[in-house]
């Protein structure tokens, strides 16, 4: 079976920066799970991935405008102290932040008596990136799967 919209894919990747050492593989857990066509992962790897079939190892380099979008300058915002923890801060150090849309990860600029400047954009926003992919596993999706816009069970999620 190829690879399209509404199907489900297994599959291992190593990412990295375009001409540089990985980043981050899957290798060492399981295959990463997703439902293709419903914005589970960045759209230049997701149409690379299309009418490829299982067992099929690939490689593609995807720009920045195609995977984490562009750096926005004076994409920064100050955070009250209190909304870290206990957590020691550093400036430099990338931190997970809940908001009212969920989990954002941001980069600290800045770190006050009381407050910290955040930088808000994706931590690979403006990078190329290089993936190497192997696809383990297609299958058609699960009605429900569908009606929830993402895998659920072996690699996907679970309730």
């Amino acid at each position: 079976m190829k690879i399209a919209k509404d199907s489900v894919v297994r599959f291992h990747y190593t990412v990295s920066e375009v001409g540089s050492e990985p980043l981050e593989t899957s290798k060492d857990r399981e295959p990463l799970a997703i439902l293709i066509g419903h914005g589970n992962i960045i759209p230049g790897l997701e149409n690379a991935m299309m009418d490829k079939e299982a067992g099929e190892s690939f490689g593609v380099d995807v720009g920045a405008a195609e995977a984490y979008g562009e750096r926005r300058d004076g994409l920064t915002q100050r955070v009250p102290k209190k909304h870290f923890g206990a957590q020691k801060l550093s400036v430099g150090q990338q931190v997970v932040l809940q908001t009212n849309f969920g989990p954002r990860a941001v980069t600290i600029q800045k770190i006050g008596m009381s407050v910290v400047d955040v930088d808000l954009n994706h931590p690979m926003a403006g990078k190329d990136l290089h993936f190497d992919v192997e696809v383990i596993e297609v299958r058609e999706a699960k009605a429900e799967e569908l009606e929830h816009g993402h895998v659920h069970g072996d690699g996907g999620v679970e309730h």
